[in-house]
């Protein structure tokens, strides 16, 4: 059975178009893959603590004593198991919202979602084949003179690559918040694009 773990981050709740456009995506995966667990992580509702000095202490103390099977690391290893990972979250200040930064940085763990090879090369621990960032845009950023300004994709790119998941996807639907297009258009064409991937992904 495979167990996809849906990450979300969408922090206007059942409000946020992000949040549709992901929840029409799990839909479409769910009845394609009958067989397949969605988990859901609301990070609104489980709202982790920061990594404020008092934490990091108390999680260097347990890593330092091998004790990676604490609650604390609980997140990094249920990531780490994920067979397909989703995150939904909308575009904020050029990435995402500060919830979502703060779960990956509570399951950015040596030893449980990356580790180091005996010549000190960065080796990826998780199993997930594919992560798909699903999120909704105020402005396009597909076009090459905004593109450089996009950092939330890029970044989850780039874990992608050091947790040892070989392919990154990101749905996105942009230009929501411009008057001179049809917001209601560009969603229905993205939900078009999510049930395509979800027969796929």
């Amino acid at each position: 059975m495979e167990q996809l773990l849906f990450i979300n981050a969408c922090v206007r709740g059942e409000q946020s178009r992000s949040l549709k456009l992901a929840r029409r995506f799990l839909e479409g995966w769910q009845k394609a893959h009958p067989d397949g667990a969605v988990t859901e992580v609301d990070l609104c509702r489980d709202r982790l603590v920061p990594q404020y000095p008092e934490v990091l202490a108390e999680r260097d103390a347990l890593w330092s004593a091998g004790k990676l099977d604490d609650p604390m690391f609980a997140p990094a290893r249920q990531f780490a198991a994920a067979d397909r990972i989703v995150m939904a979250a909308p575009f904020w200040e050029l990435s995402f919202p500060a919830i979502l930064k703060i779960y990956l940085e509570r399951i950015t763990v040596t030893n449980i979602t990356f580790g180091y090879d005996a010549d000190g090369r960065n080796v990826g621990l998780c199993k997930a084949k594919k992560l798909l960032l699903i999120t909704t845009r105020g402005g396009d950023f597909s076009r090459p003179e905004t593109a450089w300004m996009e950092m939330g994709a890029r970044q989850l790119e780039a874990l992608c690559a050091m947790y040892g998941i070989p392919s990154f996807q990101c749905l996105a639907a942009e230009g929501l918040d411009d008057v001179t297009r049809d917001k209601e258009a560009i969603l229905a064409e993205a939900m078009g694009r999510a049930d395509a991937l979800a027969e796929v992904f």
